[in-house]
């Protein structure tokens, strides 16, 4: 039976750091729908990295894709990336970030019953437009950390292969 609000579940992380392969995964497992990160289209329809100008509508592109399949998941809502991660890339690639995003990052972090940290320990692997070396993962991991503290979110870290992280976030839920 479908739940009327599904639990949102918020998986962040670094470029590289299997945030969508545990989506789907989680999704699989549990019989329902995850929203995948909106940026991999953004890049691919434009052909090119994202601008400081387009950090606002890619955050609510993605966030309006949650409300969307919030109507067909059954009991969990797995949410590749949120707009906190847009906001931290905006601040490392544009050193800060608009207004309306910071708004909209605030706004809805409180939406999500459980946030997962996805750990920077597995091989680093180039995705084309979006992914510029291990080090900038490293300092995007660092900076998301620092952020969660900041804000006092609390947030599960799954580490190890696929199958290791999804066991360990099927023993929290």
């Amino acid at each position: 039976m479908r739940a009327a609000t599904p639990l949102r579940i918020a998986i962040l992380g670094a470029a590289s750091s299997g945030k969508s392969t545990l989506s789907a995964a989680l999704a699989q497992r549990y019989q329902t729908v995850w929203v995948p990160e909106y940026l991999r289209e953004f890049v691919d329809v434009q052909g090119r990295v994202p601008r400081s100008e387009d950090q606002f509508h890619i955050a609510s592109t993605q966030r309006a894709r949650e409300e969307l399949a919030a109507g067909r998941a059954h009991k969990y809502l797995f949410c590749d990336t949120t707009p906190l991660m847009t906001l931290i890339y905006s601040r490392y690639y544009f050193g800060g970030e608009d207004a309306s995003l910071a708004a909209l990052a605030a706004s809805h972090q409180q939406d999500y019953d459980l946030t997962l940290v996805t750990a920077a320990d597995i091989p680093w692997v180039a995705d084309g437009l979006m992914r510029e070396c291990p080090e900038v993962s490293v300092t995007i991991n660092r900076m998301l950390l620092d952020e969660l503290a900041a804000r006092a979110i609390p947030y599960l870290l799954v580490s190890g292969d696929p199958g290791q992280r999804l066991s360990q976030v099927a023993q929290h839920l």
